[in-house]
C-alpha cells in the first residue's frame, strides 16, 4: 500500500536537466515546423476560397458557418469526452502486455458506435441545426446552409475517429503521421477550390451568388472540404495497421473505467461544454450581417458592399491566430511536462519560474506578431479579399482590433496550462464560466448594433476577453503560487514592447513608401502587389525587431531560438525503443548520454489543451488538441518515487496536489491521472461506491 507522504524526489544532476531542455527545444521546434506547414496550407486554401467565392459574398458566410458547424458541434457534445476521458484510457491501456490491443479495440469499438449515432443524428437534424445557430436567414439562404451542412456535418465521425487514432499513434511512440494527416486535408480542398475556380471560373469574374449557385458548385466546395477531413483520418489507418495491434470490432464494456474516469473529468468536460456554448451563441449572432447584407443586395441598396459577414471575422481570426498556434502553442505544450513534475513535487517556484519562462520567451513572438499583423492589415486585408477592396479594408480593420490581443491570448492559454498541471480541472471551469457569462451578455447586446458595426464589436469583444482572461486567471494564480515573477515579465513585455514599436515605425514608412496609405497605391492595386508588399516590409520589420532586441538586451530571443539554431547545427542522437522513435516528435522524449536506458514508456496525454471560448475562434479544427502531452516523470528509480501496481506510470495517485491554493480541496485528489481497467465496483483507486463502515 502507498504511503501517504509525499515522497522525496532525488535530485537530478546536470545531465538530467540538460536532457529535459533539449527534449523541449525538440519538440517545440518539430511542433511548430509542422503546425507552419499546416497553416500555410490553411492559408492557401482561405486565398482560394476568397478567389473563388469572393470574401464578402453572401455564399461564403453560408459555407463557413456551415463548414465550422462539425467542429464546434463535436467539441461540445464529445471533444471534452474524448480529451478527458478516452484519451488517458488509450495512453495507459498501451502499456499493457498486449499493447492494450483488447482494450483498445473496445474503446474504438464503442466510440465509433457513438460517433456513428450522433452524425447521423446531427446530419439527419441539419435543418433544425442550421435554425438554431444563425438568424435572420432568408428562406433561400437558409435551404443553401442546409445543403452545405448535409455535406459538412458528416465530418463530425471523422474529426472523433482522428482524435482516437491520434492517441493510439502517440502512445506508441509514433507521431509524424498526426501531424502530416492535417496538411494532406488542405491539400484536398485546395484541390476542390482550384477544380472550382478552372470550371466555374473566379468570383471576380463570374460572381457566385445564391441565384446562380447548384448543386455541382456544393460538391466542389463543401464536398472536397468533407473528402479532405474523410482523407485526413484515412491517413492515420495506415501507420496504425503497421502497430499490428491486432485492433477488431470487440463489444462488452463493462468494467472498462470509463463512467469513474468520466467523473474524474466532470470539470473539464463542464469547461468545455460551457466555452463552446458560449461561442455558438456569439456564432449565431455573427451571422446577422450576412442575411442583412443580402436582404439590401436583393433591394439594389449599395450599403450592402460596407456590411463585413463573419466569413470576414473568419479570416481576420485565422491570421491573428498565427503567431499562437505557432509559437505558444508548441512552447506551452513542451513546458507542461516542466510545470506538472514541478507540480508533484509541491514546488512552487519551479512551477512559478516554468510559467514565467514560458510567458517571457513566446512574448518574443507574440509581441511582435502583434504589431506586424497591425501594421501589415491593410496589405493582407487586400491580399485575402477576393480583388474587392472594399472586403480588403474591411478585413484589415476587423484584423486591426484583433491583433492587439495576440500576446493575452497566448499568455491565458499558458496560464492555464499552470491549474492542469496542478491536475486542477474546477478553478479553469469558475474562470471559464465568468468569461462565457460576459461573452453571453456581450453578445446578446452587440446584436441590437447597427449591422455593419456587429463584426467589429465581436472583434472588440474577443479583444477584451483576451485581456480579461489573463486578469482572472492571474488572480487565480496569485492564490496558488503566491506571486507571478511580475517585475521580471513586466521588464521583459515592456523591452519587448519598445522594439516591436520600433519595428512597427520601420515598417509603416516601408509602407508609406509602397502606398498602403492611400487608397490609389500600389500596395492596394491588386493581390500581388499585396503579396509583394508583405514580403518586402515583413523582413524589414523582422530585421529591426531582432536588432532591436540585441540593443535593449532581452536574453528570451535565445531561449526561442535555440531549438531552431540547435536542429541547424547538428541532429538529434537516435536512441533505441519507441522513446527514441518518438523523441522529435514526442514531448521531451530524449535522455541524456549515460544517463540511463532510454524510456520505452507511452507519453502522457494532456487532460485538456484547448477548451477555452477565447483561444478557438477559429472554427478549423485543431489537431493540436489530441496530441499526446510531455511525459511529466524522470524514471521512476532515478527520481525516487515508489512504483505504483501499474508500473510506476504515475504514482501516489491518492496523495493530495499542490493545489490547495485553488478552488479544489488540498485533501482531495483532484481529476485523476489514472484509471481502472478491472472488473466493476472493484477499483482500489475510487474507493466512492463503497459502503462506510458502522
Amino acid at each position: 500500500m502507498m504511503s501517504s507522504a509525499k515522497p522525496t524526489p532525488s535530485p537530478s544532476g546536470p545531465a538530467d536537466s540538460n536532457a529535459v531542455q533539449s527534449g523541449e527545444a525538440r519538440s517545440s521546434a518539430i511542433m511548430a515546423a509542422g503546425t507552419l506547414v499546416s497553416r500555410f496550407l490553411g492559408f492557401a486554401k482561405t486565398w482560394l476560397l476568397a478567389a473563388a467565392l469572393g470574401l464578402g459574398s453572401t455564399v461564403n458566410d453560408t459555407f463557413i458557418n456551415a463548414n465550422n458547424l462539425p467542429n464546434l458541434i463535436f467539441l461540445l457534445v464529445a471533444g471534452g469526452v474524448f480529451n478527458a476521458v478516452l484519451v488517458p484510457q488509450i495512453i495507459k491501456a498501451s502499456r499493457a502486455p498486449d499493447k492494450g490491443a483488447d482494450y483498445i479495440s473496445r474503446l474504438l469499438t464503442l466510440a465509433v458506435l457513438v460517433l456513428l449515432v450522433l452524425t447521423l443524428m446531427v446530419t439527419l437534424l441539419a435543418p433544425s441545426v442550421i435554425q438554431l445557430t444563425t438568424q435572420g436567414y432568408s428562406p433561400q439562404q437558409k435551404a443553401l446552409a442546409v445543403s452545405f451542412a448535409f455535406w459538412c456535418l458528416p465530418q463530425i465521425f471523422f474529426y472523433g475517429l482522428y482524435a482516437l487514432l491520434t492517441q493510439v499513434l502517440n502512445a506508441h511512440g509514433a507521431f509524424g503521421p498526426a501531424m502530416w494527416a492535417p496538411i494532406v486535408n488542405n491539400i484536398v480542398a485546395i484541390a476542390g477550390l482550384g477544380m472550382f475556380i478552372g470550371i466555374m471560373g473566379a468570383n471576380a469574374v463570374n460572381p457566385h451568388t445564391i441565384d446562380n449557385w447548384g448543386s455541382f458548385q456544393t460538391f466542389l466546395v463543401a464536398g472536397f472540404s468533407t473528402i479532405g477531413v474523410v482523407t485526413q483520418t484515412a491517413v492515420l489507418l495506415i501507420p496504425v495497421f503497421r502497430l499490428r495491434l491486432g485492433l477488431r470490432p470487440r463489444f462488452g464494456w463493462r468494467g472498462v473505467g470509463l463512467g469513474h474516469a468520466a467523473k474524474l473529468s466532470v470539470w473539464t468536460l463542464a469547461t468545455a461544454a460551457v466555452g463552446q456554448l458560449a461561442f455558438l451563441y456569439v456564432m449565431r449572432i455573427a451571422t446577422i450581417p450576412g442575411a442583412e447584407r443580402l436582404r439590401l443586395q436583393q433591394a439594389g441598396d449599395p450599403a450592402a458592399d460596407s456590411i463585413p459577414g463573419n466569413a470576414v471575422l473568419e479570416v481576420a481570426s485565422q491570421l491573428y491566430l498565427l503567431p499562437h498556434s505557432i509559437i505558444a502553442l508548441s512552447l506551452a505544450t513542451v513546458l507542461f511536462n516542466r510545470m506538472t513534475r514541478a507540480s508533484q513535487d509541491g514546488d512552487r517556484a519551479a512551477l512559478r519560474s516554468a510559467l514565467s519562462h514560458g510567458l517571457r520567451t513566446m512574448a518574443v513572438a507574440t509581441v511582435f506578431g502583434a504589431l506586424a499583423l497591425f501594421a501589415l492589415a491593410g496589405p493582407l486585408g487586400m491580399f485575402f479579399s477576393g480583388e474587392v477592396r472594399q472586403d480588403g479594408v474591411m478585413l484589415a480593420q476587423t484584423l486591426t482590433i484583433l491583433a492587439l490581443s495576440t500576446p493575452f491570448m497566448s499568455a491565458n492559454f499558458m496560464m492555464s496550462r499552470v491549474f492542469y498541471a496542478n491536475e486542477d480541472a474546477r478553478t479553469p471551469f469558475f474562470i471559464q464560466l465568468v468569461l462565457a457569462l460576459v461573452n453571453l451578455a456581450a453578445a446578446f447586446v452587440i446584436q441590437f448594433l447597427p449591422f455593419d458595426q456587429i463584426i467589429f464589436a465581436i472583434a472588440i469583444l474577443y479583444t477584451g476577453g483576451n485581456i480579461l482572461s489573463v486578469i482572472v486567471s492571474a488572480i487565480f494564480l496569485r492564490r496558488l503560487l503566491g506571486h507571478l515573477d511580475g517585475p521580471r515579465i513586466a521588464s521583459s513585455y515592456i523591452r519587448m514592447g519598445y522594439a516591436a514599436l520600433g519595428s512597427a515605425l520601420a515598417g509603416a514608412v516601408a509602407l508609406w513608401l509602397l502606398g498602403s496609405y492611400n487608397p490609389d497605391g500600389y500596395a492596394w492595386s491588386d493581390r500581388i502587389a499585396a503579396l509583394v508588399t508583405i514580403v518586402v516590409v515583413g523582413p524589414v520589420m523582422l530585421a529591426v525587431y531582432l536588432f532591436l532586441l540585441k540593443l535593449f538586451r532581452v536574453t528570451e530571443l535565445r531561449d526561442l531560438l535555440q531549438p531552431l539554431l540547435g536542429r541547424l547545427r547538428r541532429a538529434p542522437t537516435p536512441g533505441p525503443g519507441p522513446a527514441a522513435a518518438g523523441g522529435d516528435a514526442g514531448e521531451g522524449g530524449g535522455t541524456a548520454e549515460g544517463s540511463g536506458p532510454a524510456r520505452t514508456r507511452p507519453e502522457r496525454a494532456t487532460v485538456s489543451v484547448d477548451t477555452g471560448l477565447i483561444p478557438r475562434i477559429s472554427g478549423e479544427f485543431d489537431a493540436a488538441s489530441f496530441r499526446a502531452g510531455p511525459d511529466i516523470r524522470e524514471p521512476e528509480e532515478r527520481r525516487g518515487w515508489p512504483a505504483g501496481p501499474e508500473g510506476g506510470y504515475l504514482p501516489a495517485e491518492e496523495l493530495p496536489s499542490s493545489a490547495e491554493g485553488g478552488l479544489g480541496r488540498g485533501d482531495v485528489p483532484l481529476p485523476g491521472r489514472r484509471t481502472y481497467q478491472g472488473p466493476a465496483g472493484h477499483n482500489p483507486y475510487f474507493p466512492f461506491g463503497r459502503k462506510k463502515k458502522k
